[in-house]
């Protein structure tokens, strides 16, 4: 039989176990143009939660008991397809099974040799680029700039932060422990760091770091660390808008200070986006990403949980900012 995770129900807030549940159906068999595909490693994004509500948005949401779909990285057991043959392994938007068909039109070889498979999730994957085109396509880095990064040691956040060194940025990341400041500083080459949990007033905080003002804002989280970052934004600035995991478990959304004055009065751009809208330079993007992770001038970190039936934990646990890097699930 094939395990399979579905959608129980739509969360409320926080999501819970009880939204997911697991069912069996018969191990699939491919047929004439397809591969059988075996799942090897899930990413798990903040992202998802959005796709849990019944509502419109840039990607269709998840259809209750169906199973939920991410960042998958396939091995191919076996191939009926001209395309693929055994033993390829596969990156694409697949459902959470332990097992799968696949007619090949959704799914891109990986090579191991090139970059580690689990890689193909986070810093030569969507995650790398979601960095990648985010910051150098909005927030246009230029030597000297003061960029200011939230959710810093998270998935986006961390490869945000390398490539801003790799253009001559002085950067200030903001994460929730110690412990992730000190591995913003010592492995991922930030300049400084802020625990937005023990510091009381953050906008005194990165006025006191970033006393010229902050050249690019790279957000992740939005909510009062945003407010914060945009007391202290530089003229001319530019506000790279990436996520709001700060606000996805809020069942109405909060009110908080107007920013329209702000981008007037410093004629600051402030852009949101989602990477599908850079797809057409993705094989670009992820060539440069794979240069540099060869090149060690990226480092690549993962919090790695092991175990089919662990995925809807982990996915959980992003709430409570448990990985450092990116979050994936080997099978």
């Amino acid at each position: 039989m094939n395990k399979v995770i579905v959608l129980n129900n739509r969360p409320e807030g926080r999501p819970e176990d009880s939204d997911f549940k697991f069912t069996e159906e018969e191990k699939p068999k491919p047929q004439n143009g397809e591969v059988l595909l075996k799942t090897k490693y899930v990413s798990v994004d903040p992202y998802l939660r959005g796709r849990m509500r019944d509502q419109k948005s840039y990607i269709e949401p998840f259809k209750l008991h169906e199973p939920l779909v991410s960042g998958i990285i396939a091995e191919v057991v076996e191939s009926k397809n001209d395309d693929f043959k055994e033993g390829d392994f596969v990156n694409g938007m697949l459902a959470w099974k332990e097992f799968q068909t696949n007619n090949g039109k959704n799914i891109q070889k990986v090579d191991p040799d090139q970059a580690p498979l689990s890689a193909y999730l986070g810093a030569v994957g969507m995650t790398g680029l979601t960095a990648y085109f985010g910051l150098t396509h909005i927030g246009k880095p230029k030597k000297g700039d003061t960029i200011v990064v939230s959710g810093a040691a998270g998935a986006v956040g961390s490869i945000v932060g390398q490539i801003g060194k790799i253009n001559d940025c002085r950067v200030i990341g903001i994460a929730g422990t110690d412990e992730k400041i000190a591995l913003l500083k010592e492995e991922f080459g930030f300049d400084e760091g802020i625990n937005y949990k023990t510091t009381d007033n953050m906008q005194e905080a990165i006025s006191n770091l970033a006393p010229d003002g902050v050249d690019i804002y790279f957000d992740n989280v939005g909510g009062e660390i945003s407010d914060a970052v945009l007391q202290n934004i530089a003229r001319g600035a530019r506000v790279v808008v990436c996520g709001a995991i700060s606000v996805y478990n809020n069942e109405k959304m909060p009110v908080g200070p107007r920013v329209t004055p702000i981008l007037i009065k410093n004629s600051v751009l402030m852009q949101g986006f989602t990477v599908g809208d850079f797809q057409s330079e993705f094989n670009n993007g992820m060539k440069q990403l794979a240069t540099w992770l060869q090149e060690d001038k990226i480092m690549h970190k993962e919090t790695i949980v092991k175990g089919f039936e662990n995925i809807p934990q982990a996915f959980i646990d992003l709430f409570d900012g448990k990985n450092s890097g990116k979050m994936i699930v080997e099978v």
